[in-house]
């Protein structure tokens, strides 16, 4: 059931941290240039779950917060991997997911690599996991860090993009 918005909010966001056995969701909202957080934490999936049903699970659940939160956007962190071929291919297969889910739903989809997430939240591409959350914990008035780290890392891709629709070019770094 969507949530009801007494004084709807311009734009919503849904930051997604691909994974396959724990994907990291983040959702934000900005009413009159105020940024907002409306839900973090995870979606998990088990190893002994047949890997399709854990793709359909992923998808799911990925609808449903789509729904819920009545998400106008969605922002994914860009994962680089240079080692294990494997685990790249089953986050770009979770990643598919993710862009089919939010797709299938008519929304526009962005994505972010972390040097551009830390840049836009921290100034500094090179900045540490926990720079990025206390920059987010400072914006989003929150009383401690976003935990755990995959929920922090959607929100930080979520806040990433709502600093970025401002700047057109930001995408070509």
């Amino acid at each position: 059931m969507p949530v009801n918005y007494v004084n709807k909010p311009d734009l919503i966001i849904m930051g997604v941290d691909p994974g396959l056995a724990t994907i990291g969701i983040g959702i934000l909202s900005r009413k009159n240039g105020v940024i907002n957080p409306l839900y973090w934490g995870v979606i998990k999936t088990t190893v002994n779950t047949p890997h399709p049903q854990r793709l359909l699970i992923i998808y799911e659940q990925l609808k449903a917060f789509l729904s819920t939160y009545s998400v106008q956007e969605v922002a994914v962190e860009n994962v680089f991997f240079n080692k294990n071929v494997k685990t790249a291919l089953l986050i770009g297969e979770t990643r598919g997911i993710i862009l089919l889910a939010a797709e299938s739903s008519g929304l526009s989809i962005c994505s972010y690599t972390p040097l551009q997430m830390k840049l836009a939240i921290v100034g500094a591409g090179r900045a540490t996991k926990k720079q990025v959350q206390e920059i987010i914990k400072q914006n989003l008035k929150l009383n401690e860090l976003p935990k755990p780290d995959d929920a922090a890392d959607a929100l930080g891709i979520a806040f990433c993009h709502l600093l970025m629709t401002r700047l057109p070019n930001f995408n070509d770094i």
